[in-house]
């Protein structure tokens, strides 16, 4: 039997049992004998599924897991952020040679219930035991864990394209693929029947023993956050299918469960480290990256001082300074000394799924496209940057909206001046609302990229499909041209698990995509130009 990695929360009164097998037959076994009868008394059956979930959305503890689930990848391929670290002799990830090592964390993360590890194991579970509980009050649980389920899963359909999730729950078909577009349109199934069924259950803290989020078991609250998602969902979606897109974001729009336009939702942490401070200041092996200098610094955006640190070395001492992704490095005391990710990480407790400043960006891009119910995209734009100043404790963000003259400034590099880099647009602060939908969609995403830091998952998701901000290329690409400089990297390829154990299956998934599986393929989404 696998070690137990117990995920500590501050409000969960639950026992995870991780089990051993491919099929998880074992995943709903009592190692203390206490009775099946008993548990389901205080639903903790069913409540003990949901740490897990709960902790491998965005992975917090080990730190190395989180590395590998997010750092390495997405908070690299965003332009959030840059490794000064020349992991296997430079030829990695950062350029663009994937390591199937590293990325094989981020499905483990999602499938597997070993190491503490599962989403879609567990949500099975839930599903599972809520049938054996003679409760009016149980289904409740099942609706709560396909909003965790949907928060995680479009997560990982967004780095792979195709995932195993409807068929999922029958283990007949377990191991069968999703193509993408299937995904998402469960995705909103699954969040349409979630909002509905709940509201049914507000005022009823069934769930407050178990939750991991702020919320504290207010379904109030989850119904919320899952419109809010539902949101976010349907702009994936607005370039690939319009009319999907504008029937689910106007849903959203309408919803009496209505938005996060006040509140964040916030997993806590259970007094862990930020793992990005534990990567960025005990390992070294993560600072700011070249585009993240370009735009705050351009801006004169306050959250600078809060999202780094000011460099110590190189010539650099005191400066805010980042580095460009995929450049030559031999060593990491060569850019070491640059931007480390802020003080305040160290001081978090909770850990963001989704922030009001991003809703109120969703919100500006629905209006632009021209959702009924989304208000007007200028306001909408001011309050998502108003709503990041304030959770950063930033003061100023008056004067910083009507800024109509500041751009991003270009980067020179203090090490090699071939990375310098021009910042290929004049993108301003100060919304131009009789500028073209384009122009103001570029205003809208960097804002919303500058608001979302520091996750990269999303970010990435965004840049992808819109094309902004501007991601500098990499300069060394060891891809072997499956992976376009210009046009950078798509997505991640299957990992080598799924391949070897289930490889009928995956190619069949590959079948799904739009290319070969390499990171060079477009996802489904990802069109390569925005409609309006």
């Amino acid at each position: 039997m696998k070690k137990l990695i117990t995920y500590t929360l501050a409000s969960v009164l639950a026992i995870s049992l991780v089990n051993c097998t491919e099929d998880f037959d074992d995943i709903n076994t009592d190692p203390y004998g206490i009775s099946d009868e008993s548990l389901k008394q205080q639903f903790n059956n069913i409540g003990a599924k949901f740490p897990p979930m709960f902790a491998n959305v965005i992975r917090i503890e080990p730190a190395w897991n989180y590395q590998l689930q997010h750092n390495l990848n997405a908070d690299l391929f965003s332009g959030y952020m840059t490794s000064p670290t020349p992991f296997s002799g430079n030829i990695n990830n950062q350029t663009y040679s994937l390591v199937s090592g590293w990325n094989q964390t981020i499905w483990t993360d999602a499938y597997d219930a070993n190491e503490g590890n599962g989403i879609m194991p567990y949500a099975r579970g839930v599903h599972e035991q809520v049938q054996t509980v003679d409760n009016e009050n149980a289904i409740m649980f099942t609706y709560l864990s396909d909003i965790i389920k949907v928060m995680g899963m479009h997560r990982i359909s967004d780095v792979f394209g195709p995932i195993r999730y409807t068929k999922f729950n029958d283990y007949e078909t377990t191991g069968q693929y999703d193509s993408q577009e299937e995904a998402y349109h469960a995705f909103f199934t699954d969040l349409g029947t979630a909002i509905d069924e709940l509201k049914k259950f507000e005022g009823i803290d069934a769930f407050k023993n178990f939750d991991a989020s702020m919320f504290k078991g207010d379904v109030t609250m989850w119904r919320a956050f899952a419109n809010s998602l539902r949101l976010r969902l349907a702009i994936r979606v607005s370039n690939v299918d319009p009319a999907l897109a504008k029937t689910q974001g106007e849903k959203s729009l309408s919803s009496d469960a209505g938005l996060l336009l006040e509140d964040n939702m916030e997993i806590d942490m259970g007094g862990f480290v930020h793992p990005l401070y534990t990567i960025s200041d005990s390992w070294g092996d993560i600072r700011m990256s070249a585009e993240m200098e370009s735009v705050l610094k351009g801006f004169n955006d306050g959250r600078l001082e809060t999202y780094f640190m000011p460099a110590l070395g190189n010539g650099v001492e005191g400066e805010y300074k980042g580095i460009r992704m995929g450049v030559a490095i031999e060593a990491k005391s060569e850019y070491g000394d640059h931007s480390k990710l802020g003080e305040y990480l160290k001081d978090l407790t909770y850990k963001d799924w989704m922030t009001s400043a991003e809703v109120y960006f969703l919100k500006a891009e629905a209006a632009l496209r021209g959702w009924a119910g989304a208000g007007d995209a200028q306001t909408n734009y001011e309050n998502g940057i108003k709503a990041s100043f304030a959770q950063h404790g930033v003061g100023g963000a008056d004067d910083y909206i009507a800024d109509n003259t500041s751009t991003p400034a270009d980067y020179v590099d203090a090490i090699n001046p071939a990375n310098d880099y021009a910042y290929p647009s004049d993108v301003k602060i100060a919304y131009n609302a009789t500028g073209t939908k384009e122009e103001q969609l570029e205003q809208i995403i960097t804002q919303k990229w500058i608001a979302m830091f520091p996750d990269g998952q999303e970010a990435w998701s965004e840049y992808r499909r819109t094309g902004y901000p501007k991601v500098f290329p990499v300069v060394i690409n060891n891809s072997g041209g499956e992976i376009d400089t210009d046009i950078q990297i798509r997505r991640i390829n299957f990992v080598d698990s799924e391949k070897n154990t289930n490889g009928a299956n995956v190619e069949a998934a590959t079948s799904l995509l739009k290319g070969p599986d390499n990171g060079g393929t477009r996802l489904w989404w990802d069109t390569g130009s925005n409609t309006f």
